[in-house]
């Protein structure tokens, strides 16, 4: 049995990004989105998702290249003065899994973006991390231990091989470890997910071929849209295509495709598979 989630990344990073998830869910096949709870255009995205209510909203934790939750004064070894993350992936984990001081920060930090989007009201259909940096086991262990069984899936960042190429080899025993924990946690996962190798680069040639080649199972295709590459999307996301990915979500191509093949995407809460 094959299902499908279509989601889009960064909601709440800017309302170039916002308006794209609402037109993609208002016009196109769109139907899930990863909110970032401390970005700039956050509280936007929280009154979008209101009035959509069909919309599928997860927490997209992040913990890299982005703003924190907690003051910098409570999470001094974790972020910046100005309360950034580091933008050096490598040596942020190396510092989780050194750093006792630091690993601490980082669980009362996660715990504080869970709490702020349970204020939101929204009910929580996912979770995934920036950059999928809950590969790293400390960052996982946070969020295992702020989900309850069942009540919400997260991301498993496993990519076909065929795609991934050498890193999905390299980072085939972390997804193990990763799937194997979030099982024994009892909670669901995807099966699959497409547009890790082509991040940035989801257009509607890209979404038509991986519809084309669905692996079996829960696939979920992730994308980064903006209806314009204004200079804060720019400089966060260089060389991505992000309006492209905007049009491969409204694109008459794709949906014609997807009636075809039976498909209707959802989110998370739509697969009511069980975790084995």
């Amino acid at each position: 049995m094959r299902r499908i989630v279509i989601t889009a990344d960064d909601f709440g990073f800017s309302e170039s990004v916002n308006e794209a998830v609402e037109r993609g869910y208002s016009h196109g096949v769109l139907r899930s989105a990863s909110l970032m709870v401390a970005a700039p255009a956050a509280a936007d995205a929280i009154a979008r998702a209101r009035r959509l209510p069909g919309l599928r909203v997860g927490l997209h934790v992040t913990v890299v290249q982005g703003q924190a939750v907690l003051p910098p004064a409570e999470i001094p070894h974790l972020v910046d003065a100005d309360g950034r993350f580091p933008d050096n992936l490598l040596g942020a984990a190396l510092r989780w899994f050194f750093l006792p001081a630091t690993r601490r920060e980082l669980g009362r930090e996660i715990a504080a973006q869970f709490a702020a989007f349970r204020a939101t009201g929204l009910t929580l259909d996912h979770v995934d991390v920036h950059n999928h940096m809950h590969l790293h086991p400390s960052v996982l262990s946070e969020i295992l231990r702020n989900l309850a069984p069942g009540e919400a899936a997260v991301r498993l960042p496993r990519e076909p091989l065929g795609l991934a190429g050498l890193p999905g080899v390299l980072l085939a025993p972390w997804i193990h470890l990763m799937r194997t924990r979030l099982r024994r946690a009892g909670l669901a996962h995807n099966d699959w997910l497409l547009g890790v190798a082509d991040s940035g680069r989801v257009d509607e040639a890209c979404l038509l071929g991986y519809l084309d080649h669905l692996p079996a199972g829960d696939v979920e295709i992730h994308l980064h849209p903006a209806v314009t590459r204004d200079a804060q999307v720019a400089a966060a996301m260089p060389g991505y295509f992000n309006e492209a990915e905007c049009a491969a979500l409204q694109s008459a191509a794709v949906v014609a495709r997807l009636r075809a093949l039976g498909l209707e995407p959802g989110g998370f809460t739509d697969l009511h598979r069980d975790t084995r």
